[in-house]
Order: C-alpha cells, then structure tokens, then sequence
C-alpha cells in the first residue's frame, strides 16, 4: 500500500476537475457549432436544402 502525501491528492483532483472542464467546454463549442450549421441549413435558396456535413 502506497502512502499519498495531502498535497499530492489535492494536485490530482485539482487536475482532474480543470480537464473535466476543459472537455465540457469544448464537448458545448463543437455541439453548438453543429446546431449553428444545422440551422442555416434550414434555410432555402431555390429549393434546395443547403448540405450539412
């Protein structure tokens, strides 16, 4: 059994919230750009739906 030092574990767990966030973030940015895309798709321009890739 391994002894962790206090200062150790706050480091990890501090880590592993800032990446939890950091991936939040960026899960939110790409969705909200695909919606974005999504919506101006919607829109016609001589009857034809725009491609959304």
């Amino acid at each position: 059994c391994y002894k962790i030092e206090p200062g150790t574990m706050v480091g990890i767990i501090a880590g592993d919230v800032v990446l939890t966030v950091l991936i939040v973030i960026s899960v939110y940015y790409c969705a909200s750009r695909k919606r974005h895309k999504r919506e101006q798709a919607d829109k016609v321009y001589m009857n034809v739906r725009a491609n959304v890739k």
